[in-house]
């Protein structure tokens, strides 16, 4: 294993990028761990770099040193304020800094999507995940692997209504996933194991685009 690598991380303060900020620094496979926050979070490790950046002015220089790019940028429409504010953090965010890194030698990207993902959905949550997977593979990593888990499950600095009656939903639909193989893919999912998958799959570098649905993703 290569264990001189260096990983971009977007996302270190949200639940699944928090978990990851840390597997990746505990990790031999990496000696660098580079973080894009909008402020700082204030960790303190001898492989951490913690790069505080403007993402409305993104630069080379933001990405500059990057192999693996991890994206675990996410919010809500009630977090960011509107539909265009939505798509700046999950959609264009995700690609511009995915198109930085590409061109300064980043060869592998790892993104955090959602279950339903589709660019041509009614939904407009489904479809904006959906055309920032298209985007990101038009880009042309070698290495792509796209993770869709179901509702994330651990404890959120911040309180959302939807993931709580999403819990009280998951409850209600446990002893059905035993029966019914196909409702496997909607249980909610511990952020940790996403995280973990995202480790493991950066480590084993298999060239292609690959999807991992919620369902792939609980053996972790």
């Amino acid at each position: 294993m290569n264990s001189s690598k260096t990983a971009l991380l977007m996302g270190a303060s949200g639940l699944v990028g928090n978990y990851l900020v840390f597997k990746l620094l505990q990790s031999d496979r990496y000696e660098k761990v580079i973080t894009l926050v909008r402020k700082p979070m204030h960790l303190k490790h001898p492989k951490l770099e913690e790069r505080v950046v403007d993402f409305d002015q993104l630069t080379p220089g933001d990405v500059a040193g990057a192999e693996d790019v991890f994206c675990c940028l996410g919010t809500t429409i009630r977090q960011a304020g509107s539909k265009e504010a939505f798509q700046k953090v999950d959609l264009v965010y995700p690609v511009q800094i995915g198109k930085l890194a590409l061109e300064a030698g980043a060869r592998q990207y790892l993104l955090v999507s959602s279950i339903g993902a589709n660019a041509q959905s009614s939904i407009f949550y489904s479809k904006t995940k959906g055309e920032v997977e298209a985007r990101i593979a038009a880009l042309g990593y070698p290495n792509y692997t796209i993770f869709r888990p179901s509702m994330l499950l651990g404890k959120r600095k911040e309180f959302r209504l939807g993931e709580e009656l999403g819990k009280v939903f998951d409850l209600l639909l446990s002893p059905l996933t035993l029966l019914v193989p196909p409702f496997r893919k909607y249980k909610g999912i511990q952020a940790s194991k996403v995280a973990s998958a995202m480790l493991d799959i950066a480590s084993q570098e298999v060239p292609g685009q690959h999807i991992l649905e919620s369902d792939d993703l609980q053996r972790y």
